[in-house]
C-alpha cells in the first residue's frame, strides 16, 4: 500500500518555473498549498544518479529533509531514439547554465544530421517523498517525433520541437489543457494520485 498524502503543504522541489505552473494546475482539485523550493530559497542538489527515478527521488528527499514538510520532485527529460536516448537525464543540461531551451534544441538537431529517425519520448518521473525518508515513485512516458525548426511558444523546455503520436501540432503549440491531457507528466500524475491522494 502506498503512503497517502495527508498533509495541507507540498514542497515541489524544483527551481524551474515552466514547473511548478504545470505541477500546480495539476494538483489544484486537492486544494494543496504548493511552494517551490525556489520560494523557500533551498538549495538545488546535484543530480548524481543514473535514471529519471534516481533524480527524481534525489531531489524530493533534499527538499523534505531541509523543509521539514513532504516534498515532491519531477525528473523529465527527452529521450531521442536515433541518440540512443540522449540527452535522457541530461536534458536541462544541454539547455547550459542559463536554461536556454533554444540551445539544447539546435544541439538536438544538429546531433540528428544525417539520422533519419526523429522518433523521440518523453519521460516523467515523480517522486513524493516525506522528511522521515519514505518514498513514493512513479513514471509516465509520451512517444512522438521531432520536428524543426521550433514551432510555438506555449510551452517550455523541448515542446516546440516535439509532435506526439496522432497529432500534427507540437506541445507548444497546444493550449495546456490539451497537452495535461496526454503529457508524460500527467501520466506519472495520474499514478501518483491515484495511489498517495484521496480525492
Amino acid at each position: 500500500m502506498a503512503r497517502i498524502f495527508s498533509g495541507a503543504r507540498l514542497v515541489l522541489a524544483t527551481h524551474n518555473p515552466g514547473k511548478v505552473r504545470e505541477i500546480k494546475d495539476l494538483l489544484a482539485p486537492f486544494s494543496v498549498d504548493v511552494v517551490s523550493a525556489g520560494e523557500l530559497n533551498l538549495p538545488e542538489p546535484e543530480e548524481t544518479e543514473t535514471t529519471f527515478i534516481g533524480n527524481a527521488q534525489l531531489k524530493a528527499l533534499a527538499a523534505a529533509k531541509a523543509s521539514g514538510q513532504p516534498a515532491l520532485a519531477d525528473d523529465s527529460g527527452l529521450s531521442v531514439a536515433a541518440l540512443n536516448g540522449a540527452p535522457g537525464i541530461y536534458s536541462a543540461r544541454w539547455a547550459g547554465p542559463a536554461k536556454d531551451f533554444s540551445i539544447a534544441m539546435k544541439r538536438v538537431e544538429q546531433e540528428l544530421q544525417g539520422k533519419t529517425d526523429r522518433t523521440a519520448k518523453f519521460v516523467c518521473a515523480l517522486s513524493l517523498c516525506w522528511p522521515d525518508g519514505h518514498a513514493e515513485n512513479f513514471e509516465g512516458e509520451v512517444r512522438g517525433r521531432l520536428v524543426f525548426p521550433p514551432r510555438g511558444n506555449k510551452g517550455f523546455g523541448y515542446d516546440p520541437i516535439f509532435v506526439p503520436v496522432g497529432h500534427s501540432t507540437t506541445f507548444a503549440e497546444m493550449e495546456p489543457a490539451a497537452k495535461h491531457a496526454m503529457s508524460h507528466r500527467a501520466k506519472a500524475f495520474a499514478q501518483l494520485v491515484a495511489a498517495c491522494f484521496k480525492n
